[in-house]
């Protein structure tokens, strides 16, 4: 079990590397949402999906430093 909590601090401490996993996450459900509602390629959705979502992993990274600023 401590192993397990061990794994967790790293989304308690680390705001890169949860807001590129949320990135990445968005990217893939962007332009999968993107492919299934305009029946584009794989690659056409994938360019459409990767420019909003980056905009959004910076808006998250900056929310969660300073939502972590705050608490202190």
């Amino acid at each position: 079990m401590n192993e397990l909590t061990n794994s967790y601090k790293i989304f308690e401490k680390d705001s890169l590397i949860l807001a590129i996993i949320y990135t990445l996450g968005h990217i893939l459900i962007a332009a999968s949402v993107v492919k299934l509602m305009t029946d584009s390629s794989f690659w056409e959705a994938g360019l459409v999906a990767l420019i909003e979502p980056c905009i959004n992993g910076v808006w998250f990274y900056t929310l969660h430093r300073l939502w972590k600023a705050k608490g202190k």
